[in-house]
Formats: structure tokens, sequence, C-alpha cells
């Protein structure tokens, strides 16, 4: 059983379904992905989690070939804007930080159906929010907030540590094993996102690439968001602001819409759609926490603590225990790919999948 249906999860059970194994995915959301969210309005995809992967990654690169999707350059080209602590604004020629990195078409959201798309409905389940896991005699059975049960021999938790530490365990986890779940950060997970759609890429037009940076907000750092055929085109933008100060939403959407007028200009005012995901407040995501502001890409890797758990039938996954890209979209599956060799070792699956 994989309890988590983000990137981790998908490409663990697409693996697994590839070799013929016997497996069922179940996520607590509506939707897989995780924090992969894409919108589509008109012909134009918006990435409200992660957006970008890069040419030093070959697990996505290799996957996205695989399944025939098709990826593209970020846009980078023109003057960049910086605001400094008192909103003035300035234009130069500064550094874009994202030039050279990838988007999908379609968003990553493509790459999410096409993984979810290959795996048999009777394999997957929505809506499967885990509240208890009672190791047996007889093997492990998932209990569901709606009192459903799953059962399995053997259970991989793709899904942030601290997540997973808010279910229930019987017999419970040693208390260090506890208390390491609950200290490794989750990745964006205290992040907010805002994408302001537009008709036609005015900033373009005007020599700007989209990239701006600033000292006053909320907005720290922003990007040319748009598809890379046709529109309709985005900006978009990390907000800085803590999540204690991002409760009143109508609040942030006008400080948000008023920063894209003072960077871009009038026509910035009256975008056809403004997108807004706060992932602190995500419970499938955050924890209380993880609204505690990172300063600095953590050093993720498996705590020895997390390994081996109930004799090896219950395995932790995702992104935050890979150890050599931790964080990142290539990260995930690094983390299943681990995985997959984990109960390949263990002779839970044939030797022959991989």
């Amino acid at each position: 059983m994989i309890i988590g249906g983000g990137l981790s999860g998908l490409g663990l059970a697409y693996a697994l379904e590839a070799q013929g194994e016997d497996y069922h995915l179940i996520e607590a959301r509506g939707r897989y992905g995780g924090r992969i969210k894409t919108e589509r309005l008109g012909d134009g995809y918006f990435d409200l989690g992660p957006a970008w992967f890069w040419p030093d990654q070959p697990r996505i690169a290799a996957l996205i070939a695989q399944l025939g999707l098709r990826k593209f350059d970020q846009f980078a080209s023109g003057d960049m804007v910086f605001e400094d602590e008192t909103a003035r604004v300035q234009r130069n020629r500064g550094f874009s930080s994202m030039e050279g990195s990838w988007r999908l078409h379609g968003g990553l959201g493509a790459l999410i159906d096409a993984l979810s798309g290959a795996l048999p409905e009777t394999r997957k389940s929505l809506n499967a929010a885990v509240k208890e896991i009672t190791k047996t005699e007889t093997g492990i059975t998932a209990t569901l907030t709606t009192g459903e049960t799953f059962h399995a021999d053997h259970v991989v938790l793709s899904m942030p540590p601290r997540t997973a530490a808010k279910i229930t365990f019987t017999p419970a986890l040693p208390d260090e094993t506890m208390r390491s779940l609950q200290s490794v950060p989750t990745w964006m997970a205290g992040h907010a996102k805002s994408v302001a759609v537009y008709d036609t890429p005015f900033w373009r037009h005007e020599g700007l690439s989209g990239d701006a940076q600033s000292r006053f907000g909320p907005m720290v750092e922003i990007h040319d968001a748009s598809p890379d055929i046709g529109g309709p085109y985005a900006l978009f933008g990390f907000i800085g602001v803590p999540p204690q100060g991002r409760v009143d939403g109508q609040t942030l959407r006008d400080h948000v819409t008023e920063q894209f007028v003072r960077l871009f200009g009038a026509q910035a005012a009256n975008p056809k759609q403004l997108y807004i995901k706060d992932w602190a407040f995500d419970p499938y995501t955050a924890t209380s926490a993880d609204h505690a502001p990172l300063y600095a890409h953590p050093t993720y890797s498996m705590p020895a603590n997390l390994s081996n758990l109930w004799g090896g039938q219950l395995q932790i996954s995702g992104t935050e225990v890979a150890p050599h890209f931790g964080g990142f979209l290539e990260g995930a599956l690094e983390a299943a790919e681990n995985t997959l060799a984990a109960l390949k070792a263990q002779k839970v699956i044939s030797q022959g999948a991989n």
C-alpha cells in the first residue's frame, strides 16, 4: 500500500504497475499531485506549486520523455525590475535567477495526469485520508477518517514526514522516530504563491522579462509564468509575508495586485484571474511547525531511525528523505527509486523490478 499520491507516490506506483506488481495507492485529497497543483484557464496552465526542473536532474527528464511530454525553457529575455525597501522601482539588466531552468508544456499537472492515468482505477483511491495504521500478525491495516479500512503486507508513506507524524501508529513508533519525523522541515510548506493571468504579455512588449525582486513586498520574487505557446499569459510571485500575516485573503490579494502595478505598470491592475495558493494552511502539506520560515534549503537525507520500521514493513518515502535532490521534484522520484530498491532487497517485489 502506498499512502500519498504526490509525485513520489505516483512514481512508485507507476514503476510497480510497469512490473506487474501488486499495490494500491491512496490519496487524502480529491486530486493527485500533492504539492503539484496546476490551474487551467482557456489554453493556459499555471503551476501554483513547483514549476521548474533543471538539466542536471536526470530522473524527471527521463520520465517526461518516456511519457511523451514536452519541456520548454523558462522565459528570461529582457530587463528585470527591482523594488527597494521604500517601494522605489528600478529597471536594469540583472540576471534572471531561473534562466536555464525548464518548465513543462501543460504545467506539471500534465505529468501528474499522465502518471495517474497510467494506473488502473482499481489500484488507486482519492479522498482517502488515513488516521491510523495498525500492525497485526496478518499484516497492516490503514483506517481512514471515514472508517473505511485498507489492508496490506507493506506500507509506504509517500508524504512529508511531519504529516506522517500526525497518523496514529499501533504499536507506537519509538519516541526518537516520532521526534525525527516531526523535525524534518517540509519543503515549500510555508510558502504562498500568486499567479496573475492576463490576455497579453504587456511586460514583454516593454522589454521586460517578468523577473522582479522586491524588498517591499508582499511578493519577494516574481517571474514570467506564461505558457510556451500562446496565451493567456501570466506573472507569478512568491509571497514573503509570514503565514500569520496572510490570514486576511482579500487584503493580501489587494496588496499583490498593487505590487504588480508598481512593478509592471497600469496594465497589471486588472488580471483576468488572480490565483493565490497558501500551502501553509493546506492540512495535507503543512503543520504548524512549518509556519516558521526557512532561510536556506534544508539538507535532506534518510535518518537512520526512519529506516527498517516495523521490521521493514513500514517505509518512509517522499522528497524530504532523498539524499541528493531532497526538496526538488527530482528528489521525489529519487525517493521513489530508493524505496523501490528497498522493496526489491526485501524481496517484497520481484528482483526484476527497477
